[in-house]
C-alpha cells in the first residue's frame, strides 16, 4: 500500500486491510478454534520477536536483513489471514528495498499498532 500525502502529512492506507480474515483462519485451522487461539498467540509472539530483529536492521539500514525479516513476517500473517499487518510488512519489504528506511521506521510502528489490533481481537475470543 502507498501512502498518500494529506496536507504535508503522510497518511497510512492500511486501515483499508482486514486485521483479521476469519475465514481465511477457519479455512486454515479446520475450524478448530482451540487451534485458532493457539496459531494467533504463536503469530503475535513471533511476529514481535521479529519487530525487535527487524527495528536493529532498520536502525543498520541493511536492506537485505530488512526486506528478509518482512517477507518472513508478511508471510506468516497472510497465512492465517492476519491481513492489515500482512500489508504493513509488505510496505516495509518494498521500501526497505528502496532504502527508504524512515519509511520503513514508520511502518514499523504501524505494525506495532496492528499486533495490538490482533492482541485485543483474541483476548476477546
Amino acid at each position: 500500500m502507498r501512502p498518500r500525502s494529506c496536507h504535508n502529512r503522510k497518511v497510512r492506507e492500511f486501515d483499508t486491510a482486514t486485521v483479521l480474515d476469519r475465514d481465511q483462519l477457519r479455512d486454515v485451522t479446520l475450524n478448530d478454534e482451540e487451534l485458532m487461539r493457539d496459531i494467533l498467540s504463536a503469530l503475535i509472539e513471533d511476529t514481535s520477536r521479529q519487530m525487535v530483529l527487524l527495528d536493529a536492521a532498520i536502525r543498520e539500514q541493511d536492506v537485505q536483513k530488512c526486506m528478509r525479516l518482512a517477507h518472513y513476517s508478511k508471510g506468516a500473517c497472510a497465512n492465517v489471514g492476519a491481513n492489515a499487518a500482512a500489508a504493513v510488512l509488505k510496505h516495509i519489504e518494498v521500501k526497505a528495498a528502496g532504502r527508504e528506511f524512515p519509511e520503513c521506521s514508520a511502518s514499523l510502528a504501524a505494525l506495532a499498532g496492528e499486533i495490538d489490533r490482533l492482541r485485543e481481537l483474541t483476548s476477546a475470543t
